[in-house]
């Protein structure tokens, strides 16, 4: 480094100090900065401010357009929450992290070494290895799940670990993750936006890449499948839960199928999806539910997102769980007290990355021992309750522990007074100091546990503070493992040079094909209601009166829809868009990201106009506004979206709510004794004015209506080319091939649709019109128990 840039790096730093006593990832005991650190900073002190924050904010961009959210959970704030990117990544070097990934497959290991012994032989119990009311008493232990093997042969598949360095510079642990880790999909997340951060710097800086961990793991997931017709899924608990974005996430990135619990039943022991072709068997299960919420049969009997029977499926060998359930157990803090113990005992060894120290103080000789080596007991006891204490340097009473440890301003370790290692942060331009912890994850794959290079480290809100939760306020921040060569590069997608195969279209679970059934219907009805109000506010702003005939009439029309016209956005608008975005949002990992941000973007904009728009003029702009935003919303779906069974039920609930809108508009605006401009009206709201002018030679009247909205088939506003389509869609659905009996939903649409072919201009009258709602209503109820239930 030359004299120049050592100045500016000096500069650079001028403001950031390691917190005395405590070790700092980027300035070392010397005070100088870290060989791993010298050339990212050196790179970073070369920008001006202006250079930087706008990198910064072309991350934060990305992120945005990703649609990453968490969602957090507070007495009145349950909303989707920005990412909370920190925008310096955690550098560590290849040596580092070497030590670290052996430790952490060593405790792996022995991990799964204690579960099957807990649901196996319990030796550990019976030989005084672990107090048996460490294990009987804890509700994580799943007493139904005792003496079942996993199919796979192992209880663990993917767990992760919390480290931080303690106040001596070491890695410990501060918690073990075996439940349903979350945090891998958006350490992806993290990666993708701090690498349009630093491109340029990331390109060179020989950081090791995570791809090939995900292609490992999910490799091993195909081979776990009980037979090449059964299929890998990811079981979430919902578009309700914090993580839920990361479940999508993965399952597009991995090309897993998203389950809920509703999505799954168990029949004759095996496991199955309910799916629009049927029960599709499943033998590979990757679980982020808790297990207690798994089967509402033999478990938490208030569960509503298991699936009943699913213990059964396990029990019978049928259905490999990752992890297993009954495997967040070893979650327990007080098992974190016997590990350094369960390490000889099992291993022969101690471990080579220590527990942050904790001590079970359930039984006399453990509160023997406590006040025995009280002096060195300076990071933390475990009481009986398994919660760890600080404990100070002074020795404890022989009798009221916890007293003692509340008046010495002891706290419970997950409010941790233990000083963790500080990593810089961006604060207001300048680097500060902050509290760090690392979340780093391990897969088991074919050649055993792989450890993903980096992770995900959470960053605290201040100095002086250990608080790291996104949820209070902490940050999260991409993890780099900086080698001294190039780092390969690697992709998920099949190495070049195979032969390429398409994959099978994947079983569309009935609830799936149901959400984008009725977004098709939500999308359209909002377009109809917003071109029927910008019609209704037109024309209220010539008259200036809405006591005239067209426009009572339209009021009532729109009163059909729960609409108020005295409303400029009436509530049932906003409604049906906020519906329509909800199911898009149960299909997060089968619908496009751009297109629920362009939902989210309609929802903001509805609910902007809604607290400020008058009635009139400055509502039908408003209308216009919305209506071009639905519109570049359905030609992203309708342009871009593959032609997939999940399209087929978007585009037939768009279908058929247009062929009923259509119908109900006829009635209303096309009766005989309609007042005068209601064909007009009829005509706007189906955006076929130019149409019109160009197909009839003679003036307006109902019969050229009739035509060209109910009968005419190229006109893709008609009933009789929505029915059209439903019949072609129809020809691709399961079931539907050659020489198999007819569905009653086919007979419903063959009729519907020779029946209208069949009209004039002047049989299709208002009973005839009434008649065609009917039956469109007939045709969706008959889809429903056909493919969605």
């Amino acid at each position: 480094m030359d004299g120049n840039a050592a100045d500016a790096v000096q500069r650079f730093l001028s403001g950031y100090a390691a917190l005395e006593g405590v070790p700092d990832e980027l300035i070392g005991p010397d005070g100088a900065v870290r060989p791993v650190w010298e050339s990212f900073i050196a790179r970073l002190a070369s920008m001006t401010p202006e250079k930087l924050a706008g990198r910064i904010a072309h991350g934060d961009r990305y992120l945005r357009d990703a649609g990453v959210y968490f969602r957090r959970y507070g007495p009145q704030d349950t909303g989707r929450r920005d990412w909370p990117l920190s925008h310096i990544p955690l550098l560590i070097s290849e040596t580092d992290w070497s030590g670290i990934c052996a430790g952490l497959i060593e405790r792996a290991d022995l991990l799964e070494k204690i579960v099957a012994d807990l649901y196996g032989e319990n030796r550990l119990v019976q030989q005084g290895h672990l107090p048996a009311a460490l294990v009987a008493q804890n509700a994580e232990w799943l007493r139904p799940l005792v003496g079942v093997r996993p199919r796979s042969g192992h209880f663990l598949h993917f767990v992760a670990f919390d480290i931080g360095r303690g106040p001596g510079g070491e890695w410990w642990v501060l918690g073990d993750r075996t439940q349903a880790p979350s945090g891998a999909g958006f350490a992806l997340e993290n990666r993708m936006a701090t690498t349009r951060v630093y491109s340029d710097i990331f390109a060179s800086a020989n950081v090791t890449r995570l791809a090939g961990f995900f292609r490992a793991f999910r490799d091993q997931l195909s081979s776990m499948r009980e037979n090449g017709e059964s299929r890998v899924g990811i079981l979430t608990p919902g578009p309700m839960n914090e993580t839920y974005f990361e479940h999508a996430f993965i399952a597009r990135y991995l090309g897993l199928t998203l389950l809920e619990g509703e999505d799954l039943a168990v029949r004759k022991g095996r496991l199955m999806i309910r799916t629009v072709d049927g029960l599709q068997p499943i033998s590979v299960l990757w679980r982020r539910l808790d297990a207690a919420w798994a089967d509402p049969l033999e478990l938490n009997g208030g569960s509503q997102l298991g699936t009943p029977g699913l213990l059964r499926a396990v029990r019978e060998g049928n259905l490999t769980m990752l992890n297993a359930l009954g495997a967040g157990v070893l979650e327990t803090r007080a098992l974190m007290a016997f590990l350094p113990r369960l390490s000889q005992v099992l291993n022969g060894r101690p471990l080579r990355m220590p527990n942050i120290a904790t001590w079970w103080c359930g039984q006399e000789s453990e509160r023997a021992y406590v006040r025995e080596n009280a002096e060195r007991m300076t990071l933390g006891d475990a009481f009986s309750t398994g919660l760890a204490y600080e404990t100070g340097d002074v020795t404890p009473p022989a009798t009221g522990f916890s007293d003692w440890i509340e008046r010495r301003g002891g706290a419970l370790v997950g409010q941790e007074r233990v000083r963790l290692s500080t990593a810089p942060a961006l604060v207001d331009g300048t680097l500060q100091p902050r509290p760090m912890s690392l979340r780093v994850f391990l897969a088991r794959t074919a050649d055993g546990w792989q450890v993903m290079p980096g992770g995900f480290a959470r960053i605290g809100r201040s100095a002086a503070s250990n608080v790291l939760a996104m949820q209070r306020g902490g940050r999260v921040a991409d993890v780099w493992v900086v080698g001294k060569e190039e780092a390969e590069v690697v992709s998920i997608a099949q190495p070049a040079g195979e032969r390429v195969a398409r994959t099978p279209p994947g079983a569309l679970p009935s609830r799936s094909a149901d959400n984008l059934f009725w977004l098709g219907r939500y999308v359209e009805r909002s377009e109809y209601l917003v071109r029927l109000l910008r019609a209704y506010h037109s024309r209220l702003a010539e008259t200036d009166t809405p006591d005239s005939q067209l426009l009572r009439l339209a009021a009532a029309h729109l009163e059909g829809y729960d609409c108020d016209a005295s409303e400029p956005v009436p509530k049932a608008l906003e409604s049906a868009i906020h519906s329509a975005y909800l199911s898009a949002g149960h299909v997060g990992d089968r619908f496009s990201v751009d297109g629920t941000l362009a939902l989210a973007d309609l929802e903001r904009t509805a609910s902007g106009f809604a607290r400020k728009v008058m009635a009139g003029d400055d509502a039908a702009r408003a209308m216009s506004v919305l209506l071009r935003k639905l519109n570049g919303f359905s030609g992203l779906v309708h342009d871009n979206m593959y032609r997939f069974t999940g399209w087929r039920f978007l585009s037939l609930g768009r279908a058929f709510e247009r062929a009923s809108n259509t119908a109900a508009c006829l009635v209303a605006f096309a009766d005989p004794v309609s007042p005068p401009g209601s064909l007009d009206i009829a005509i706007e709201i189906a955006d076929s004015v130019m149409t019109h002018h160009r197909r009839y030679t003679v003036a307006m009247n109902r019969a050229t209506v009739i035509d060209l909205l109910g009968l005419d088939a190229l006109n893709p506003r008609s009933i009789l080319c929505q029915l059209n389509d439903v019949e072609g869609h129809l020809a691709h659905l399961p079931g539907a091939g050659d020489h198999r009996q007819m569905t009653p939903f086919a007979r419903s649409v063959l009729r519907a649709r020779t029946d209208l072919a069949l009209h004039e201009p002047e049989t299709l009258d208002t009973p005839a019109l009434e008649r065609l709602r009917t039956e469109i209503a007939d045709m969706s109820d008959q889809l429903t128990l056909a493919y969605l239930k």
